[in-house]
């Protein structure tokens, strides 16, 4: 495939009859993909996806060169819902006559730009999807949901909402936001040249972030200070025990417990998806070993873990930060010419939904959400809306991630079928999630 002539558009905005669809997806990211990828071959079901982007682009602002995805390959749009699938990986390379090299090339990880370029190749297949057709507002008459976009309406018996997370941004920063205090998304472009850049976050946005500053010894900072909460740059735990919350039956148990219950494991689970990359942290390291002893150039980044980011301030010209170093119960306060915000992600109610929202069932956890990824709502009970990444307060730390994206796709083709179209049952887990009766019995059915 030539990328510069495939570049994911589809339909430029125009759409094609039914008058009412079975399905409408509103943003067009990896999970409305998998589900249009994964319907394409249901043919008795009408669908179309919107997107307001002219083609298809994965978090393009955080499309670093050296990148890679945290899963397997195998954890794509398709395969683990239908491995027969010709919208799978291997597919894509086989297509592009790539895949001797890829495997000869012997890649511990895929890189996003790869994966990007697969998604893209995915989009250039299918009729259903419609970039240019920004959906603005979402209604229901009584009879079916109506889209409003720019484009005209469109008029669909259920929904599919992929509008993903939004960058978290402090509050001491919020009113400070430009073209020197800005999200990691808006910072692929900066010429950090000679300038002293603040990283906010120690998650894995932050690290790669940091590692692409470093990577230029042409543009490079003056210096780097990298400012995280966490007490050290602390790695992605992708232990084969951790690796097993990622699967179909974590999930479905996670749904099944206590609020309180889910709020702890959260918590407790964190470095098992928000942790960094241990090839990623080593990079870093060497990077600046080698900066620092082989080029010599000094100590060109400072740390600061155990820091929380309080207080942001324009002073003479340069930004000062007001940190609160945990470990010692002190502030610190350090000066920058440009602040990255790399602090994190959440899920937020689309703002298309307002004419609805007063419809949808909303709690401190998000949208009340049924076990086929729909959400709660007082419209009509075969009219459903369904939420992609909506869900880990209630399916837990994997829900966001790409590993269970095929299998929730599944999921949710199921629902709106009304038949098992494909094969969602729990597949085995090493953790025994479900007590047996016969220990049920044994402890007086007291579990």
């Amino acid at each position: 495939m030539d990328d510069s002539d495939k570049s994911g558009k589809m339909n430029d905005g125009f759409l094609p009859e039914p008058d009412v669809y079975d399905l409408a997806g509103i943003v067009i990211g990896p999970s409305n993909l998998s589900i249009a990828a994964l319907i394409h071959p249901l043919k008795e079901v009408t669908s179309c996806f919107c997107d307001q982007k002219k083609q298809f682009h994965w978090h393009p602002g955080l499309m670093f060169p050296d990148s890679t995805i945290q899963v397997s390959f195998l954890k794509d749009m398709v395969t683990l819902a239908d491995p027969t699938s010709p919208f799978s990986f291997v597919s894509f390379l086989f297509a592009t006559k790539r895949i001797y090299r890829f495997i000869t090339a012997n890649f511990s990880r895929v890189s996003r730009l790869e994966f990007n370029q697969y998604m893209r190749w995915i989009c250039d297949s299918l009729p259903n999807l419609n970039f240019g057709y920004g959906i603005e507002a979402v209604d229901h008459d009584n009879e079916c949901f109506q889209l409003y976009g720019n484009n005209g309406i469109i008029q669909a018996r259920n929904l599919v909402l992929g509008t993903g997370l939004s960058p978290v941004i402090p509050q001491c920063a919020r009113r400070h936001l430009g073209d020197t205090v800005f999200p990691a998304q808006e910072a692929l472009g900066l010429d950090a040249s000679g300038l002293r850049v603040a990283v906010v976050g120690g998650g894995q946005t932050g690290a790669e972030m940091v590692l692409h500053l470093l990577s230029n010894t042409a543009r490079l900072p003056r210096e780097i200070i990298w400012i995280s909460r966490r007490a050290n740059f602390m790695p992605l735990d992708e232990s084969p025990f951790a690796n097993e919350l990622f699967t179909p039956s974590y999930s479905n148990h996670f749904f099944k417990l206590q609020p309180h219950e889910k709020a702890r494991l959260l918590a407790e689970q964190k470095l098992s998806s928000d942790g960094i990359s241990l090839d990623v942290l080593e990079a870093i390291y060497r990077r600046l070993y080698v900066l620092e002893f082989g080029q010599e150039k000094g100590r060109v980044c400072s740390l600061h873990p155990g820091c929380q980011f309080e207080e942001l301030d324009r002073c003479d010209g340069e930004w000062v930060l007001t940190l609160h170093n945990s470990v010692q119960n002190r502030p610190e306060h350090l000066s920058a010419d440009v602040i990255i915000l790399c602090t994190g992600f959440e899920y937020r109610m689309p703002e298309f939904l307002q004419p609805l929202k007063e419809r949808i069932h909303w709690t401190k956890d998000g949208y009340c959400l049924h076990e086929d990824f729909s959400i709660e709502w007082d419209g009509p009970r075969d009219q459903k809306i369904y939420v992609q990444n909506g869900a880990r307060n209630q399916r837990g730390i994997a829900d966001p991630n790409l590993s269970l994206m095929a299998w929730r796709s599944a999921i949710i083709i199921n629902s709106l079928m009304k038949q098992k179209v494909y094969e969602v049952e729990q597949v085995s887990s090493l953790f025994e999630l479900e007590v047996p009766e016969m220990k049920r019995q044994a402890a007086g059915g007291l579990v």
